[in-house]
């Protein structure tokens, strides 16, 4: 009985395994025809197009900021607002006669730095701005002259390090669409002006170390100018170039930028701050200064270049948030092809962003104001940032406005 059960389950057994094989045998065919199908399908498949891919900017040139300097310290604390005489700026020949009639001074104690009853700010009085001599008596603007006709609205800074400001800070489609957004809200604050949109490239920065040149500056190759170039074109965007000196003259830098600057949408700007020349401290370790003498030597270039290449007047930047970094701003010379804007540039609290530019724009007149907002250094402090409206209230207005 046992090896009966044991001979019924080897026979069993043995069943199952033929019943298998059996199974298995039909099954060849169709094994080998979901082979066929499924090599059939892959070659379909690869005959057809593969889905477009996202191209990628070019990589960025191989240029390396060694050691940019840092921000500058927070804006002194002005002192009390003092009248200065009344405007003497000499005029270039062809700027016209209205050009001398300048309002005359007036006694210190005339003007408050504050007006109180009438709930102004500081650098929001327009009876201050008028008795230092706003608006500035000029020649009309030669055709094709940008100011005062628009409002330009720049993105600084240099996209080989994302702390030097805004056009180096995001990716270059977020940042011409966040500045597309600020355009967009200075349209709203003050549709009656146009807005032109620029990139402000820092293409000189200066450095804490020498360089091989031995002048703590370093120049950005061409390529990368020429990027960025390319990238104020595709959004009709102005290029400034702005220059900081290290130790370096600008009346030997300047000459270089020629072949970038014959262009007609491409403007300057200067920064004194980093224009060392004369104490030859290390940047970043004290502020420098330009002189009336200096900026008059680029105006003349600039007014050059207009006539040579036969362009509309070109804007010339001039970074200001010290009493000391111009001197002798009286004496800059106003010339029919270049616009001078007079650019406060320091960070900190909104009252104290006002005050400077009272104390160090307003009160030494020279043609056009500008105004930088700094993203996060005029609101480390809790500040709140200063609103296209904040900055309308101020008299003169500006005509520029640089995000950093």
């Amino acid at each position: 009985m046992l090896q009966s059960r044991r001979a019924t389950g080897c026979r069993h057994n043995s069943q199952k395994d033929e019943s298998v094989l059996s199974l298995s045998l039909p099954s060849r065919p169709r094994v080998l025809f979901l082979i066929s199908l499924t090599f059939f399908l892959a070659g379909c498949w690869a005959d057809k197009p593969a889905a477009p891919r996202a191209i990628a900017d070019p990589p960025l040139p191989s240029v390396k900021i060694e050691n940019p300097p840092t921000l500058p310290p927070e804006l002194p604390v002005p002192a009390a607002v003092v009248v200065p005489p009344a405007p003497t700026s000499p005029v270039a020949p062809g700027v016209g006669p209205e050009a001398a009639a300048v309002p005359s001074a007036v006694p210190a104690a005339a003007v408050k730095p504050v007006a109180a009853k009438s709930g102004r700010l500081a650098g929001e009085d327009p009876e201050f701005a008028r008795k230092c001599g706003w608006p500035v008596a000029c020649s009309e603007p030669l055709p094709g002259a940008i100011l005062p006709a628009k409002r330009i609205v720049a993105y600084y800074g240099n996209p080989m390090s994302r702390r030097m400001g805004a056009l180096g800070q995001y990716p270059k489609e977020e940042m011409l669409k966040r500045l597309k957004e600020e355009v967009n809200e200075w349209e709203k604050a003050d549709p009656k002006l146009p807005v032109q949109p620029a990139l402000h490239l820092v293409a000189v920065v200066a450095q804490d170390i020498p360089g091989k040149s031995g002048k703590y500056r370093k120049i950005m190759d061409d390529d990368m100018v020429n990027m960025v170039y390319a990238w104020a074109k595709e959004e009709k965007a102005l290029l400034f170039l702005d220059i900081q000196t290290g130790h370096e003259d600008i009346r030997t830098l300047l000459p270089r930028f020629e072949w970038i600057l014959k262009n007609p949408d491409v403007h300057l700007g200067i920064d004194p701050e980093f224009n060392l020349v004369t104490s030859l401290v290390v940047p970043g370790t004290k502020i420098g200064t330009y002189d009336a003498a200096e900026i008059n030597f680029v105006t003349e270039f600039l007014q050059g270049l207009v006539q040579k290449y036969k362009l509309p007047p070109k804007v010339l930047t001039v970074h200001r948030f010290t009493q000391n970094g111009v001197t002798n701003a009286r004496k800059i010379v106003l010339r029919p092809e270049v616009q001078v804007v007079m650019h406060m540039d320091g960070w900190g609290g909104s009252w104290l962003k006002r005050t400077s530019y009272r104390d160090y724009v307003v009160a030494e007149p020279v043609q056009y104001t500008g105004f930088k907002i700094f993203y996060h250094n005029d609101t480390k402090k809790g500040d709140p940032l200063m609103a296209p409206a904040d900055l309308l209230r101020l008299n003169p207005q500006p005509l520029y406005i640089q995000y950093q």
